[in-house]
């Protein structure tokens, strides 16, 4: 680690191993966890929900597309700073400003419905985009540092669980408040909205509650790390290293695609597929599917074989296997539907069946795909100052693609062809991420990126 990083203990002193319990401490790398994943349920959860209608909830998806790209060039810049900003600031400062910044972008939509003013929500999605990059550098931070090694897939799972009840409550929102206004509604209402923004400034206020890495202590007692505070320089010069970090290069292909997926998903499967209430209860089900996925994935990187390294190599191929047979199944949905066709849950009968379980499947891939990619890079290091700078790059490069698939939607590309690009991305990760766990992953738990 190159700059100058100041420390709570000597470095010469070793550290505290007095064993504690971790069942109802404050300070236990689970309750932060818990806390961390409350607070995304709030608010990321949230925006994923309100994402998921397609269109923001809108009848015509300009504004929304607009405000995403916004929100997600602004995003590749800040996550990729937000790993160091979150060593320069710490977790309060950095998790509150990022919380915040998602209010401000719901609220832009409610204005949207009575206005029709597309340049707010353009707006407030390049301000989310800069709140976005810092609160899921921080949450990367957090949730692949505070765990012990041995168990960060189970941790990874019990976040995304939590994280993504947030996509299940929000989904039923729209999907009971407009219930009973039929397949011929067009907009979601403004409570809707309103709904939404009381959950997000929630989490604004929960995000208070994380402690910094420092004073998180395992059931050990050993410290997630020693580290407070790092500074401007030390933390450009790490950042800048990670563009020509081969480690970092191998994971672009995962993280361009793992956010370029969702506007084929929620555009052309969800949005033009099914009746606006449909789409609430569809989201429902997209997101407990994905609390289903990223259980199912944790329990088998850190259960299905006592070698770190074999883990992780059989959960990317069960991944990549699971990933091929889904995008086969949206292949054939997309050859099948009928343009102008909209399905809804209590009208369509059988129709509705198979475009409903690949909606409820691209839910399964999205949390095993993450999840996978969280835990490889959690699987690089152990410090909490290493893995926020991994994580804010696989964010920000994520973010980039995100920006691109909005912008190509934008412009009329066709459903089949955002659909094949889709599959070949995801594709194309899996073999990297293979060799990444071949050369680099180690056995011993205490090997450490130097």
């Amino acid at each position: 680690m190159g700059g100058v990083v100041e420390y709570e203990e000597s470095a010469t002193q070793p550290p505290k191993t007095t064993k504690t319990s971790s069942l109802v401490r404050y300070n236990s790398p689970l309750s932060q966890i818990i806390l961390i994943g409350l607070v995304c349920f709030c608010c990321p959860g949230m925006f994923n929900a309100l994402s998921g209608m397609g269109g923001g909830g809108q009848v015509n998806a300009t504004a929304s597309n607009n405000a995403l790209t916004a929100l997600y060039t602004s995003f590749t810049i800040f996550g990729i700073l937000g790993g160091g900003i979150y060593n320069i600031l710490g977790p309060h400062l950095t998790l509150f400003a990022g919380c915040s910044s998602y209010v401000l972008y719901t609220g832009s939509f409610l204005y949207y419905n009575h206005k029709q003013h597309q340049a707010f929500a353009v707006v407030s999605g390049a301000v989310l985009g800069i709140g976005a990059g810092l609160l899921w550098s921080a949450q990367g931070a957090i949730m692949t540092s505070y765990p012990p090694m041995n168990r960060k897939g189970t941790y990874i799972s019990i976040f995304w669980s939590i994280f993504n009840m947030g996509g299940v409550i929000g989904g039923l929102i729209p999907f009971i408040l407009n219930y009973n206004r039929g397949d011929q509604a067009a907009t979601v209402n403004d409570g809707t909205y309103i709904g939404f923004m009381a959950f997000m400034s929630l989490g604004t206020v929960l995000s208070l509650t994380i402690l910094p890495a420092s004073k998180v202590v395992r059931d050990d007692g050993t410290k997630c790390t020693n580290m407070l505070y790092s500074n401007v320089a030390t933390e450009c010069v790490e950042i800048l290293k990670l563009f020509y970090n081969w480690r970092m290069l191998l994971i672009i292909p995962a993280a361009w695609s793992s956010n370029f997926f969702y506007t084929y998903q929620f555009n052309h499967v969800n949005k033009t597929q099914f009746s606006l209430r449909t789409r609430g209860l569809n989201n429902v089900f997209y997101w407990g599917a994905q609390m289903i996925g990223s259980i199912g994935i944790g329990y088998t990187m850190d259960f299905s074989f006592k070698s770190r390294k074999k883990r992780g190599i059989v959960g990317i191929s069960v991944v990549a296997v699971l990933g091929s047979i889904i995008w086969g199944g949206a292949l054939a949905n997309q050859i099948k539907h009928k343009h102008g066709k909209v399905l809804d849950f209590k009208e369509s009968g059988s129709d509705f069946a198979g475009p409903f379980v690949l909606y409820f499947s691209f839910g399964l891939l999205d949390a095993m795909f993450q999840s996978m990619v969280y835990w490889s890079i959690g699987a690089l290091a152990n410090d909490s100052e290493v893995l926020s700078r991994y994580t804010g790059f696989y964010k920000g490069i994520q973010s980039a693609g995100a920006a691109v698939a909005w912008q190509i939607d934008n412009h009329n590309v066709s459903p089949m062809t955002q659909l094949i690009v889709n599959w070949v991305l995801t594709t194309l990760s899996y073999p990297l991420l293979l060799v990444l766990m071949i050369l680099v992953v180690k056995e011993d738990n205490n090997d450490e990126e130097k």
